[in-house]
């Protein structure tokens, strides 16, 4: 897969404070790539330099080709923006607000028409169309606000803190949207300070702090990192000896430790799947039936406060 987009040490000051100290990363078409960081990281910043809402102090990005510094118009063609406040007009309905945006990005006449059509069925709100802004709940408004992103349908897609602010059940619909969305092709630039998020959606991560990129990779590549580790608990029969299973154990290349937890063996290593086969054979070998077995994953909390020494939300 190609890029779709290529920053290059992006800066950005205000007076003697840097909200951005030169970032570097790319994103891959049809991928989702989330800035994973806590409030005031930079991600905002990030963001609203890409879109080409905020010149870069120094350094640039590109966009399909299109440099955000020198062809600022021909990369808003290109870019969607679901911003973190809600754009739009609360005394309209839902499917005026769509038209009305339409037209600012040059739609217009039956076209304009259908794809509003299309865009209500994407985020779920056909049946409430025709109902004014003003009446929904904050998650439904946080779904047109993402309707608005794709009306002149974007090859990039920035979604800045979409679920901020809203109850469980929106915050679920708007990330199967997400989904739904990539299935059908679109690439996706997703910041959040929810570990969670981050951990469903993404296929690669970019961790921000204080304005630095200070890791990027898959889960699996960050936490492999960082020297985080996971954990397969085994549960065998009562009168199995989970001493000798255990021991049997750290002759496996890739098996950090093996231990006995009330009668159950727990095995250390960096990767579950790379041994799994083996911590089975082992077992099988010494006619030791394993009843079942939970692997401990670390998660990008584990990750984010190795890297900066603090909790992801403080």
């Amino acid at each position: 897969m190609s890029n779709i987009l290529e920053v290059q040490n992006l800066v950005k000051k205000y007076g003697d404070f840097t909200a951005v100290k030169g970032i570097s990363f790319d994103i891959k078409e049809g991928e989702i790539f989330s800035l994973l960081g806590p409030n005031g990281a930079g991600k905002t910043t990030t963001i609203s330099m890409l879109s080409t809402l905020y010149a870069p102090t120094t350094g640039d990005a590109a966009i399909a080709g299109h440099s955000i510094a020198k062809e600022p118009m021909n990369v808003r063609r290109m870019i969607g923006v679901v911003p973190q406040e809600i754009a739009l007009y609360e005394d309209l309905t839902a499917r005026e607000n769509l038209l009305f945006w339409g037209q600012m990005y040059g739609l217009s006449g039956k076209s304009l028409a259908a794809r509003v059509d299309e865009v209500l069925e994407q985020i779920g709100l056909t049946d409430k169309a025709k109902d004014r802004v003003k009446t929904y709940s904050g998650g439904m408004k946080r779904r047109v606000n993402i309707g608005v992103g794709l009306l002149h349908k974007p090859k990039l897609l920035f979604m800045d803190e979409p679920t901020v602010g809203i109850d469980p059940q929106s915050r679920r619909a708007i990330l199967d949207t997400v989904k739904d969305l990539n299935r059908q092709g679109m690439t996706v630039l997703y910041t959040t300070h929810y570990m969670e998020e981050a951990e469903e959606l993404s296929d690669r991560v970019g961790i921000i702090d204080h304005g630095r990129l200070i890791a990027i990779g898959t889960q699996k590549e960050l936490t492999r990192q960082v020297g985080e580790t996971e954990t397969l608990l085994l549960h065998i029969g009562e009168h199995d000896d989970p001493e000798a299973l255990a021991a049997a154990f750290k002759g496996i290349t890739d098996v950090l430790e093996a231990n006995v937890i009330n009668h159950e063996v727990s095995v250390i290593t960096h990767s579950a799947k790379d041994v799994l086969a083996s911590v089975i054979g082992k077992a099988n070998e010494r006619g030791i039936k394993i009843h079942s077995i939970d692997i401990h994953e670390p998660n990008l909390e584990a990750v984010f406060l190795h890297l900066t020494g603090r909790a992801l939300r403080d």
